[in-house]
């Protein structure tokens, strides 16, 4: 049996564990297994679904801490970090559980003396939930929650670069009493991915890049089956010349540096008025370089380290490019001296220019490019000048300005100021390459079911 091997970014990519990969055979029989009990999980109906997925949520709450510590040891994240995202996503897991009912109840669309209609929110049938390494609790908690609810059986792969929290995952699913094949999970790189998504299913879930978000559309398109596609991003922030600048620093540095970079909703273009574009960037230096950089399980690490060395050597290869054509190093633009593994500081760069990778392209890493602007229609140029449209900020006093830009920007979330998106109700998703669908609140819950229209004679 092959093994999938897993290792420490932050521990110079010593072994953490290793897991069996799965076969052809395995995905073929988990697959039919999921079929076979598509019926009976959805005829269950919603109430029973809700009894049985609850206690599942405080057995997760119970192991919080073993999650957090497997998935700062497989992808490098500052285990505070870990910690409290974790039991961010155990939030939203009870979020999904107190509204499933009100999201997919009946509707009466209308009703007179002789008839009465109505829409019903039906399951889809077997879904692959096919994750990335960033976020592998949270990733599992979007996509396999909703779905099991929703009626829908999952068969589910987590990234080959965090197997063992997958593992975790797995034995806190099968030890509660789902019937056989409501649930069941696969493992393996992106070849096994291919596999399950080419055998007998009816949706794909898939959060992960655009180019295999692209070949999976394609495949749908052949299959005539359903996507739900969250893919990259680059998100721009917008900082006019009205600012507050001691009040916005510390959430443009979350925004861009959280998790060491790597989130698809991650602030990745810093674009400032040029008035105030010296003393905002002055400001995150000093926000930047009282940050510690180092082990990722010591709780006063800020950053970790990335999540492989490939990783690694993409980003380099994106700031060597940007160095080339004239690009300038406020602070970091290189890996920490004395410390072994994936890691790279937190790099500040100016005289950006559109031709650079780091412009065009979606880094994940810790790395922020800065470009100026005089006006408002230069500022919404630059924002939309992507093939991504994921999310986005506006920094303004001017609220009036601030609502005419967010109409002009081409994303799935525009945050005015220090206004969070992140809410379980707000559903979310992205314009162009960023994807289709929308996860979280009632729209997410919806992308996951048949919609069907019952008229009837009274």
């Amino acid at each position: 049996m092959t093994k999938l091997i897993s290792t420490n970014p932050a521990k110079n990519y010593e072994i953490v564990g290793e897991v069996e990969i799965s076969t052809d055979k395995e995905i073929s029989e988990k697959v039919n297994c999921a079929n076979k009990a598509k019926t009976i999980w959805k005829e269950m109906g919603t109430k029973k679904r809700i009894e049985l997925l609850g206690p599942i949520l405080e057995d997760f709450k119970t192991k919080a801490d073993e999650i957090a510590n497997l998935a700062t040891k497989e992808t490098g994240r500052a285990i505070a970090e870990s910690k409290s995202i974790v039991n961010g996503h155990l939030k939203k897991i009870k979020w999904f559980l107190d509204n499933t009912e009100s999201a997919l109840s009946d509707e009466i669309t209308h009703e007179d003396d002789e008839s009465i209609h109505k829409i019903v929110y039906e399951p889809i049938g077997v879904v692959a939930v096919i994750t990335p390494w960033n976020h592998p609790f949270g990733m599992f908690v979007w996509g396999v929650i909703p779905n099991l609810l929703a009626g829908n059986t999952v068969v589910f792969k987590i990234s080959e670069e965090c197997p063992l929290v997958g593992k975790l995952i797995e034995k806190v699913m099968l030890s509660h009493n789902l019937p056989e094949g409501v649930f069941s999970e696969i493992y393996g790189a992106g070849d096994v991915g291919w596999k399950l998504v080419q055998d007998n299913i009816d949706l794909i879930w898939f959060t992960g890049s655009t180019k295999v978000g692209q070949q999976l559309y394609k495949l749908a398109g052949e299959k005539f089956i359903k996507v739900v596609l969250e893919l990259g991003g680059s998100n721009p922030c917008l900082v006019f010349e009205d600012v507050d600048i001691k009040k916005i620093v510390s959430k443009i540095y979350a925004k861009r540096f959280k998790l060491c970079g790597q989130t698809c909703d991650a602030l990745k273009r810093l674009i400032v008025h040029k008035s105030v574009s010296e003393k905002l960037i002055e400001a995150l230096k000093q926000e930047i370089e009282s940050k510690k950089v180092g082990d990722s399980e010591n709780f006063e690490t800020d950053i970790g380290s990335l999540v492989a060395e490939r990783q690694l050597v993409l980003l380099e290869s994106q700031i060597k490019d940007a160095l080339d054509k004239g690009a300038k190093i406020i602070t970091g633009g290189h890996s920490p001296e004395k410390i072994n593994g994936a890691f790279y500081l937190p790099t500040l760069l100016t005289n950006i220019t559109k031709d650079m990778r780091i412009w065009s392209e979606e880094t994940f890493g810790p790395v922020l490019p800065v470009i100026t602007f005089e006006t408002e229609e230069e500022a919404i140029s630059l924002a939309n000048d992507s093939i991504y449209g994921l999310g986005s900020i506006v920094f303004t006093k001017d609220i009036e300005r601030a609502k005419r830009i967010a109409s002009k920007i081409n994303s799935g979330t525009v945050e005015i100021n220090n206004a969070l998106h992140w809410l379980s109700c707000n559903p979310f998703g992205g314009y162009k390459k960023s994807g289709m669908g929308r996860e979280h609140g009632i729209i997410g819950f919806r992308e996951l079911c048949q919609i069907k229209v019952i008229s009837m004679e009274k």
